[in-house]
């Protein structure tokens, strides 16, 4: 991360769509959830919307993340000792972290809207960063007919796009290369699925 806000010349900046791009399998969601860490350990609020894992697993890994170890080190801790761990995360971080899961495709720009409003509204909560587990698989708000996968994924980053202008924030999202992208050593756009 140091040299990514090193290249990016201060990390991500607000009002824009920021998209991870990798193979199948080979970290994407992991990649999203260090960073949330991050953020939170930095004393950003953070809201992390899954649609392909569950809201647990994703809690965890980001858990494995602040305490530095790993997803299976968890389950096996002492409780005693996950506690003081925990509390030790807790007296450092003061961002906060909200997941929200939805099911596959069944969520777009507009349902994140009502969730931020709510958010707002009920739980005094803004993030500074959203995390969006991934971009292939959120519902267009435009487009009913996903026949072209092209135009119905440019739509909704186009969506998402907007949603970061509107309301101030960097987006971070995921999308995976194509077949001959996964063999391809330099990646170009022409990588890209869909």
């Amino acid at each position: 991360l140091e040299y990514m806000n090193k290249i990016t010349k201060g990390g991500l900046i607000k009002k824009s769509l920021n998209i991870a791009l990798a193979g199948t399998g080979v970290g994407k969601s992991l990649f999203m959830c260090h960073c949330a860490a991050t953020n939170l350990s930095q004393g950003k609020n953070v809201l992390y919307i899954t649609m392909e894992m569950a809201e647990e697993k994703i809690a965890e890994r980001i858990d494995a993340n602040l305490l530095n170890v790993t997803v299976d080190e968890l389950s096996i801790r002492p409780k005693d000792v996950y506690d003081k761990k925990i509390s030790r995360v807790k007296e450092k971080t003061v961002g906060k972290l909200i997941i929200k899961e939805y099911p596959t495709a069944s969520a777009g720009s507009a349902n994140f809207r009502h969730l931020l409003n709510e958010l707002r509204i009920k739980r005094n909560f803004t993030p500074d960063v959203i995390y969006i587990d991934y971009v292939n698989i959120c519902l267009s708000d435009r487009i009913n007919n996903a026949s072209d996968s092209y135009l119905y994924v440019k739509s909704i980053c186009e969506e998402l796009r907007g949603l970061a202008q509107e309301r101030d924030l960097p987006i971070v999202s995921a999308t995976q290369t194509n077949r001959s992208g996964l063999g391809s050593s330099d990646i170009n756009m022409g990588d890209v699925a869909e």
